[in-house]
């Protein structure tokens, strides 16, 4: 798909020159600059769960974080390092999930305008829940190629700054913010795992892992059937987002520039679950760590249920990447 220069400019699909991968001092800046907007997220263990793998399981549950998920500190840090000129124009992306609300919040916390291009398809709750950040949404037709053309207009209409939902240095030294929350509270982990999607966490939690823990293994983790990560780190290439559907939707996308390079760099492992696995993870944490998560949130465990080998015997720091489920569903009368 033809990459205009305004949206290059804006961060989003950035050429390759343009690379820049953030340092763990960039997060510790990121750290105090959002310090006050999010929470500290508590990090939580169960003996039944470290039975059944063999080792000892800590689960930093960005669960409870503001909007329910981590991308609240990705969207903070890079909102509150715009200038107040560009911040008065306002901030724009395209999203239907969890970093279309972060926007919207971090947004609402400086005072400016946000805009949020989301398909048509979007389900309802979510579009009210980013209306009541107090956004500004607009609807697309359910193509990447309508997404980032309706943003670029906007931009072109209002001069909005935008800020991509992970291939962004600012965005990645937000997200790194949780591990080096879990690193100052467990400094001698073994292991320290995500979820990969965009790749915008992982890229953040192997920065920090690498310069506080140096001798953790840095594990991540996605779909078996949406495993592009593990393909492209095996490859050398960036490989193009799954076209299959997996229940962990929050991890349907496909690395960035900048975080393919990131997790290169880090020499982060990628371990993959089943559906299945997925869906079992999900229910176990839900029964034993006694919170809502969204599916996305436990194909760590979902992988570490399928093979155990891979930490057996380790102390395990787990980042929990949300909880934006539709509860509703969950009971049906």
């Amino acid at each position: 798909m033809r990459q205009t220069p305004q949206l290059q400019k804006h961060g989003f699909h950035p050429p390759v020159m343009e690379i820049e991968i953030p340092t763990i001092a960039d997060v510790r800046l990121a750290a105090d600059r959002i310090r006050p907007f999010i929470h500290r997220t508590p990090i939580l263990t169960s003996r039944t769960l470290d039975e059944h793998v063999g080792a000892e399981l800590f689960f930093k549950c960005e669960s409870f974080q503001k909007v329910g998920a981590f991308k609240a500190r990705g969207a903070c840090n890079a909102v509150f390092m715009l200038d107040e000129a560009t911040a008065k124009r306002g901030v724009i992306t395209h999203s239907s999930g969890n970093h279309a609300q972060a926007l919207a919040y971090a947004a609402r916390l400086r005072g400016i305008p946000c805009s949020i291009v989301m398909p048509r398809n979007a389900p309802t709750v979510k579009q009210k829940a980013v209306a009541e950040y107090g956004a500004v949404i607009t609807l697309c037709e359910p193509t990447l190629q309508s997404r980032l053309e309706t943003m670029e207009r906007i931009i072109s209409n209002t001069g909005a700054h935008a800020i991509p939902p992970y291939d962004d240095a600012r965005v990645i030294a937000g997200q790194g913010t949780a591990a080096l929350e879990m690193i100052e509270d467990l400094p001698a982990l073994d292991v320290v795992m995500a979820p990969v999607g965009g790749g915008g966490l992982m890229s953040g939690t192997a920065i920090v892992t690498r310069a506080m823990s140096p001798s953790a293994q840095v594990i991540g983790a996605e779909p078996e059937i949406a495993d592009d990560a593990r393909r492209s780190l095996e490859s050398g290439v960036r490989q193009p987002p799954p076209i299959t559907t997996t229940i962990a939707d929050g991890l349907r996308t496909a690395l960035g520039d900048i975080t393919f390079a990131t997790l290169k760099a880090m020499n982060v492992r990628i371990v993959t679950s089943s559906e299945a696995s997925i869906v079992e993870a999900t229910y176990r944490m839900m029964e034993r760590l006694k919170i809502v998560i969204e599916p996305s949130a436990a194909v760590t465990l979902g992988a570490l249920l399928e093979d155990p080998q891979l930490v057996r015997g380790k102390r395990v720091g787990i980042i929990v990447c949300g909880g934006n489920l539709d509860v509703r569903s969950l009971l049906k009368f």
